[in-house]
């Protein structure tokens, strides 16, 4: 089937991408939206902008959609109108989503599918937090943490590349804290550098780090994109 995904640039869109390539549909766009500020219901924030070099990686056009309005109903109204517009120029039969585990993400996308009359396709769903983790190193993801707001999570995680010993570690974290380990309430957000999709790599060239003494940002100045 002829797909678009939602896609943030982050590794559970990322690898939904790869997941639904390896079932055999041919995703023919990426969907970004661009929240107006980080405290967005629905979309990922940090560095969304750099979808933009991510879609080129991967050779995949990309829409985007700003978002300027905050509020549930309004991000909600404004992702339907961004999949009504992909589904007329580009002509999908479905929308691939990362959603792991929420039902509530799950249960709006597919009242935004059964309303536009598209499919869902939501291949990580139900995935177990640490097998998940540790097949993106297995399938050689690159990955950074790029937003943290979970008690455990720390300044020094900002920035962070994702290996088999931050799991280890982000798995005692989790139990010790309560969090997600996969990140699915928000808990941290990720930015994928490099995948089996890419082909080219994203270089970060300048960075800065926000942190409020609770929650941080790793905020990417400047990247490039390089050859693997």
């Amino acid at each position: 089937m002829r797909l678009a995904a939602l896609y943030s640039g982050g590794k559970d869109s990322t690898f939904s991408i790869l997941k639904i390539r390896e079932l055999g549909h041919e995703v023919v766009c990426l969907v970004s939206m661009y929240p107006f500020a980080d405290d967005s219901f629905l979309f990922h924030y940090p560095n969304i902008r750099l979808t933009n070099y991510l879609a080129q990686a991967m050779q995949i056009p990309l829409s985007s959609f700003a978002v300027e309005k905050r509020s549930k109903e309004k991000e909600f109204q404004a992702l339907k109108e961004a999949v009504l517009k992909v589904k007329s120029d580009y002509d999908i039969q479905g929308i691939v989503h990362g959603v792991i585990s929420s039902k509530f993400q799950k249960e709006l996308f597919n009242r935004i599918c059964l309303d536009s009359h598209i499919a869902m396709f939501t291949p990580l769903w139900n995935a177990n937090p640490l097998q998940y983790m540790y097949e993106l190193i297995s399938k050689k993801f690159e990955i950074k943490i790029v937003g943290v707001s979970a008690m455990g999570l720390e300044k020094d995680w900002l920035g962070r590349s994702i290996d088999k010993n931050t799991i280890t570690l982000l798995e005692l974290l989790s139990r010790k804290y309560g969090f997600n380990l996969a990140f699915e309430g928000g808990e941290a957000e990720s930015l994928v550098l490099d995948c089996p999709l890419f082909t080219r790599r994203l270089d970060i060239k300048k960075a800065n780090i926000h942190w409020d003494g609770q929650r941080g940002i790793f905020e990417i100045l400047d990247v490039a994109l390089i050859q693997k």
